[in-house]
């Protein structure tokens, strides 16, 4: 299968390696976590002509005989020669018995850059700080962005490849599909879907009631945008004959956040600066799979914004940014995306189609008097400045999505 380039990874890679630190790629299943470590290991036949690499891919079949941590080290010690410029890249490295002491093994002998990548069913970052003792950078892998989508799909920018790109989502498998091929993209989200449910948290977490599990996910797919609890989801279901407590609420949320499946975005006091710990608002890593779970993935208009406001999410997330839900004293803003020095503010809107909703999405961010940039994103045709709102920019979804911050 054809590799398609995803540079921004391969170059985030290239910057961290040799540096002294173990790089795990994680993020949901069928993101591409796999297929950015076989580009990395071509980035180094390129760009490392000298290099030692020992690449070993658990589900090949030819590396069936490395079943231990010991059997790991002694295969890529006969490999690599003390000294040399070495990189050792594992794909998943749970299938490997007591692997992370061969890993810090080959760590503190300074034997090779180490690259993995492991199955959220087994490998989660609390583990991966019990396991590897701060040795190690966590690299999130995210679905496709939409001008990655574009590229995979070989479409050009337009309004129908936009709708195209929110209607499935950007799982990197899709590219296999034609547009119009409703009924198999469906069932492929389906796969997904259910694998992580299966393999990375009801199998992982022994959960019994997994019909409980389900509407607690369709529950989040349904109000994706809105603050919500363990108490206002134990309620609703309660209410529906469902008696759950809040605590295993609680706890299902973990798990799916866990296995990538969710997103929470904590809300921000922006006047006072501060981080609110309950009512989190909840997105889907691809809001594909979030279309598929509400139902439908060729008839999005009843959700438009949801789902407009997920890849607006995903995409600050992509470029590096801490993304929260902002809070006025009158009013919200659905996104403050904030890196190192940088801050930007966001309002998701579908059309600016009244006066009232020009005044609460502008409004909202002239409450805020600072100097960082402000986006109001719509799918209106026209777009620019307004004199009447200065300093606020209001921006195209297709271009806001194409934008580097």
């Amino acid at each position: 299968m054809k590799l398609i380039p995803r540079p921004q990874y391969i170059d985030k890679i290239a910057g961290l390696i040799n540096r002294g630190m173990m790089l795990i790629l994680v993020g949901q299943r069928r993101v591409g976590k796999s297929k950015v470590l076989e580009l990395f290991k071509d980035w180094l036949k390129e760009n490392r002509p000298g290099a030692n690499v020992v690449y070993i891919n658990k589900e090949y079949q030819e590396f069936r005989e490395i079943a231990t941590a010991e059997q790991l080290y002694d295969y890529v010690t006969g490999r690599f020669p003390e000294g040399g410029d070495n990189y050792l890249l594992i794909d998943e490295v749970q299938d490997i018995d007591n692997y992370e002491n061969a890993l810090r093994s080959f760590q503190a002998e300074d034997r090779c850059q180490i690259i993995a990548t492991g199955s959220n069913a087994y490998i989660f970052s609390s583990e991966l700080g019990t396991r590897l003792s701060g040795r190690y950078i966590e690299i999130k892998i995210y679905n496709l962005s939409y001008l990655e989508f574009l590229r995979f799909h070989e479409m050009e920018d337009s309004d129908k490849a936009l709708l195209h790109y929110l209607q499935i989502g950007g799982l990197p498998g899709l590219f296999a599909f034609k547009p119009e091929e409703y009924s198999q993209i469906t069932d492929y989200l389906e796969g997904v879907y259910n694998t992580v449910l299966v393999k990375d948290i009801v199998s992982r977490e022994k959960i019994r009631n997994v019909s409980q599990l389900e509407n607690i996910i369709r529950f989040i797919a349904d109000n994706i945008g809105k603050p919500v609890s363990p108490t206002n989801i134990s309620r609703y279901l309660t209410a529906k004959g469902e008696r759950i407590s809040e605590e295993t609420v609680s706890n299902y949320l973990r798990y799916l956040s866990d296995a990538f499946l969710v997103i929470p975005v904590k809300r921000f006091d922006i006047h006072g600066k501060l981080l609110l710990e309950s009512n989190n608002k909840l997105y889907f890593s691809d809001h594909g799979i979030r279309n598929f779970l509400c139902g439908s993935i060729d008839n999005i208009r009843g959700s438009i914004e949801k789902v407009m406001e997920n890849a607006v999410c995903n995409h600050l997330r992509r470029q590096g940014f801490e993304v929260t839900a902002g809070i006025l004293r009158a009013g919200e803003i659905d996104f403050v995306a904030t890196k190192t020095d940088t801050r930007i503010y966001v309002q998701v809107a579908y059309l600016l189609a009244s006066e009232d909703t020009v005044k609460r999405e502008f409004g909202n961010l002239a409450a805020i008097k600072d100097n960082y940039p402000k986006y109001v994103v719509s799918l209106d045709p026209v777009s620019g400045e307004s004199d009447e709102y200065p300093g606020i920019k209001h921006i195209r979804l297709r271009e806001f999505l194409k934008k580097s911050f």
